[in-house]
Order: structure tokens, then C-alpha cells, then sequence
């Protein structure tokens, strides 16, 4: 039995093995937010896509605890010696927490992390007991992370119509029963929400139901403040729904890489009239928004001189880009640097502590050995960290 699961976690191929195992033929319909694809006499390729992948993932291995908190201290040294000071991390569970919280015990989270639950079973605890907000700013819970669609590359972000390269439209993962009465009760509990939405029906379906909840809210209280609630990803987004973001106090969470990964795929499965309405991060910018920049890692490297490059070049790392890539969406390097110091610390309510260096917040920095502001664009990549403080403690040195 073999099983191979794409980069960005949203499609899984598997061979004749698996499907035998897990029961798949071509009498197998297709689960609410996934599909099985199959072959033009109806047998399943071995292609399972978004929520079909659950329907073989009983047969894997399962990861023990200290697995998970070997990752995590992996992760979090691979983190720090790149130079960031803080991640948000896009969904986990209680366990995931009490791993943290053990790394934290022992003084070796070198980072701090903002953790957002997922949708399920760990949301209804979270809505149920409320926001872990820890004093020290080092392991924050206080949002859920959703999913509204799939994505671009497996042909499972939910568009308004059909693939320019595939007879479909994408699905949808989240629930309308279950998700609503979510959105109403994390308004009273001051949880965040953060949606996954790709396509641009994902997208305006989530900003629907986000402004559906915000009307309720309103109606019992006048002094209703948008809650800062994220879309993760906002991808592609029609002119009238990028509108929308700044009508709701909507925050755009993108990440500029995305840029480069799906350079090579996103105008087949767009077309080029769409492509116009995706990675807008310039139109999202002139409307008054900010954007928290992210890296989607491990969907993407994780490195923040390709991040920081993308947003400013929107070409890929050997300074290719398409016909159609629209580079006037590219960003000023100051805005660049922005999408990941003070607007992401918004996006987290921590605006008040970090994100910018000035006396009373706390002391966390990175040090280039390169000045990633003059720099000729192509040696960004090349630019080195060489020290990284975490609460005025030196957590990486070259």
C-alpha cells in the first residue's frame, strides 16, 4: 500500500492496494467536500481529493506524542535560525497545546506562537471554555481555523464557474448547519474565526456567513466592532468582494509565495481574465486593508527572504514570471515589511506589545547581515539571518 499526500495537504494518491484496503470502487460516491475522481469507464484513478481523503486515512500509522513534540522543537529551531520570532499556527488540537505548554515548561519555546484550533471537535471545546490568553505572550489561543474549500491545485477551491482545464467547480468542506451557530457563539466569546477560502465562490461564501453573523451581533449590541476575523489565503477574489473586506473589517491573511508556487499552474486552472482577481495584494493594499503575511509552511518552504521577495517581485526565484502574472499587484518593500512585523500583529491583537521595535514593547528582532530594503531585489535570497532575540533573549546566533 502506497499513499502519497500532496504539498498542501488537500489531495492524496494512493495505488490499487490502497483502494482495496479502504473499500473504493467505482460504486464509492463522492463525500460531502471531496471528491474521488475516476476514469472514463468509472473506476477510481486513486485520486482522493479534500474530505475523500478521510475515506483511507484510518489505514495510516497514527503519530505518537513524542513524534509530535520532536517536530515541534524541530520546527521551532528551524524557525528561529531563519529569523522569525513568531508564527501563527493555521489549526491543531488541545493535544498540539499541551505539547506546547510542555516545551514551554521546559524554556524551550523559543518562539511565540499564536495557535489557532480546528474546526470540529477542538472549536466546540475552545467556544465552550473560551481564550487561553497566556500573560507572557508566548502560546496564545484565542481563533479557529475553518475550511471552506479546497484548493487551486487539485482543482478543489470552490469557483463561481467551472476550471479553465477541468469540468467542475471545486468544493466546498464547511458545513452551513454546523458552522453558522460557530461564527454566532465565537462572536460572544471573543474568538477569532480564520476561514481557508481559495476560490472565489469560497471566498464570498465565507464573507456571506461572516456578515451574517456580524448583522446578528449588531442587533444586540450597538457598539459592535468588527472582531477582527481573518479569510486565510483570500486568493482569488472578485472586484465586488474584495470591497467587501474593507466593508466588514475583514483581514486578508495571504501568503506571497503562493505566488510563486502557483505560478506554474494557477493561469491553466484560471484562465486569463481570473487570474486578473487573484493574489490581489495591491488592490486588497489601496482599499485600506492590511494583509498579515504568512508563509503557509510546510505547503510552502517557510523561508521569510522568499516571502519578503515574492511580495516585491511576484516572480519566482529564478525571476520567472507569466504572461498574464499582473506584477503591477508587487509591493513596496516597506509594505512588504509590514506584511510581516506590525500588520500580522494586528491580525493577532498584539499590536499594543510587537510588530514594531520602539521602547515598552517587547524585544523581539531578527538581524540581517544584508539591508533587505536597498538590496538589489535578486539578493534578498540570498541575505542571511544572523541573530534572532526572542524577549531580549539571543534565541539563534549564526
Amino acid at each position: 500500500p502506497i499513499a502519497l499526500e500532496r504539498a498542501d495537504g488537500h489531495a492524496l494518491v494512493v495505488n490499487s492496494k490502497v483502494l482495496e484496503l479502504a473499500g473504493i470502487d467505482s460504486d464509492t460516491p463522492d463525500p460531502q467536500g471531496g471528491f474521488i475522481e475516476k476514469d472514463s469507464k468509472g473506476q477510481p484513478t486513486g485520486l482522493l481529493v479534500d474530505l475523500a481523503m478521510s475515506l483511507a486515512s484510518d489505514l495510516f500509522p497514527s503519530l505518537t506524542r513524542e513524534n509530535d513534540k520532536e517536530a515541534f522543537l524541530q520546527g521551532i529551531k528551524r524557525n528561529v535560525k531563519l529569523g522569525w520570532t513568531q508564527i501563527h499556527i493555521p489549526g491543531g488540537t488541545f493535544q498540539d497545546i499541551s505539547v506546547l505548554e510542555e516545551i514551554k515548561n521546559e524554556n524551550n519555546l523559543l518562539q511565540r506562537i499564536y495557535f489557532m484550533v480546528s474546526d470540529g471537535q477542538p472549536a466546540d471545546r475552545l467556544l465552550d471554555e473560551g481564550p487561553i490568553i497566556d500573560p507572557d505572550n508566548f502560546l496564545t489561543v484565542r481563533s479557529i481555523k475553518m475550511y471552506a474549500d479546497g484548493a487551486l491545485g487539485s482543482r478543489g477551491a470552490a469557483l463561481l464557474d467551472t476550471y479553465s482545464d477541468y469540468d467542475g467547480k471545486g468544493v466546498f468542506i464547511f458545513l452551513e448547519e454546523q458552522t453558522k451557530p460557530r461564527l454566532d457563539k465565537a462572536l460572544k466569546q471573543g474568538i477569532q474565526i480564520g476561514t481557508h477560502a481559495i476560490g472565489d465562490h469560497g471566498n464570498r461564501v465565507v464573507l456571506d456567513w461572516y456578515e451574517e453573523a456580524f448583522n446578528k451581533a449588531k442587533e444586540i449590541n450597538n457598539s459592535f466592532k468588527p472582531p477582527r476575523w481573518r479569510i486565510e489565503h483570500s486568493q482569488n477574489i472578485t472586484p465586488q468582494d474584495q470591497k467587501r473586506f474593507k466593508d466588514l473589517g475583514v483581514i486578508p491573511s495571504m501568503q506571497p509565495s503562493h505566488a510563486i508556487g502557483d505560478l506554474h499552474f494557477a493561469i491553466d486552472r484560471l484562465g486569463l481574465e481570473r487570474i486578473n482577481n487573484a493574489y490581489v495584494w495591491r488592490d486588497l493594499i489601496n482599499q485600506g486593508l492590511i494583509i498579515a503575511g504568512g508563509t503557509d509552511a510546510p505547503v510552502e518552504i517557510g523561508d521569510p527572504r522568499i516571502e519578503f521577495y515574492a511580495a516585491v517581485a511576484r516572480k519566482d526565484t529564478n525571476g520567472f514570471y507569466a504572461e498574464g502574472w499582473n506584477l503591477d499587484q508587487r509591493l513596496t518593500r516597506y509594505e512588504a515589511l509590514k506584511m510581516f512585523t506590525i500588520w500580522p500583529a494586528i491580525a493577532s491583537f498584539q499590536e499594543n506589545v510587537k510588530g514594531t521595535i520602539e521602547v515598552g514593547k517587547l524585544a523581539d528582532f531578527s538581524i540581517f547581515n544584508m539591508d533587505l530594503m536597498t538590496i538589489p531585489e535578486d539578493q534578498i535570497l540570498v541575505a542571511n539571518n544572523i541573530l534572532t532575540v526572542v524577549d531580549g533573549q539571543i534565541v539563534y546566533r549564526q
